[in-house]
């Protein structure tokens, strides 16, 4: 605390004398999000950089102090975010951000607030994925191993069990026998020994940061078992050497306090057209059965 205490005294009395100029906000942006890449930022530290961002007009003349109120945060975080960023505290970090230079205009960026930049962002990350698809062999790769294997589990531990739902949901629409695993530990050990036994050879992974150890060992245990692993995770894990045999990265956004998975929750979506695709007709037929059998009992109100 000594270490801030000084801080404070010193932002006090240099504040109104410096007469700072207003900072850039995407300039700003940019260069918070060029110093924390490669790291993940926690959701304390996420509420620090949006809040220099939305209060970046204000930027050079806000205290470590005010600066933690604004974000409802600890002022100790608020040192700990500027060494995180490779400064040696906070005055420092005020000093550099507040003359950055404006960059090249990101249309529609500049005058965005946080929610709006985040989902600029993310729209980036579908474009991204988009133009990765120019050809489908990647795609048409996972679909035939997702079809091929029956049974199919599917494996999506703590942020990721959403993406797994998701896939399985209306995965078990269309293939015999989809099977999710959801819950780490001995479970999951079992079951991924169930469904090789039960004909099993591929496993469909969503890994999304951060990424659990249970994932991990949940890997290591399919491959010494003999299934091969299809891995959806997100671009900043670069760790995939040895662990897939098919591999897509669609990027995460992290722009809020909780990561934004909008990229990869449209490619559940792609890979099930692809495995419907590598089904030989099978899946129209169990979606027409299904429907049939949906209207006759009335499932939905419309």
């Amino acid at each position: 605390m000594a270490e801030d205490s000084v801080e404070i005294i010193d932002e006090d009395s240099t504040s109104t004398a410096s007469n700072p100029q207003p900072a850039d906000r995407q300039a700003l942006r940019a260069e918070i999000e060029r110093r924390s890449a490669g790291q993940r930022l926690t959701p304390a530290h996420r509420r620090i950089a949006q809040q220099m961002i939305e209060n970046s007009a204000q930027l050079g003349f806000l205290s470590s102090m005010e600066l933690a109120e604004v974000a409802n945060v600890s002022q100790p975080s608020v040192t700990r975010f500027a060494v995180a960023l490779g400064f040696g505290g906070y005055l420092e970090m005020r000093k550099f951000l507040r003359t950055v230079q404006p960059g090249p205009d990101v249309p529609g960026e500049s005058q965005s607030n946080r929610y709006q930049a985040a989902l600029l962002a993310e729209a980036a990350n579908l474009t991204e994925l988009a133009q990765g698809f120019a050809g489908e062999e990647a795609i048409d790769e996972f679909g035939r191993a997702l079809a091929a294997s029956r049974p199919l589990a599917v494996v999506g531990l703590r942020a990721s069990a959403g993406l797994a739902t998701q896939f399985a949901y209306f995965a078990a629409k269309v293939h015999p026998d989809i099977r999710l695993l959801a819950s780490g530990g001995s479970l999951i050990e079992d079951q991924i020994e169930q469904c090789y036994a039960a004909g099993g050879r591929t496993m469909l992974v969503f890994m999304m940061p951060l990424y659990p150890r249970e994932t991990l060992k949940a890997i290591e245990l399919a491959r010494n078992t003999g299934m091969k692993i299809a891995l959806v995770a997100d671009a900043g894990f670069t760790d995939h050497e040895g662990i897939a045999d098919y591999l897509l990265t669609p990027r995460v956004d992290s722009r809020l306090v909780f990561d934004s998975h909008g990229a990869a929750s449209a490619l559940v979506s792609v890979l099930l057209d692809s495995m419907c695709t590598n089904m030989n007709g099978a899946a129209q037929k169990r979606l027409d059965a299904i429907d049939r059998s949906s209207k006759r009992r009335k499932v939905f109100a419309n």
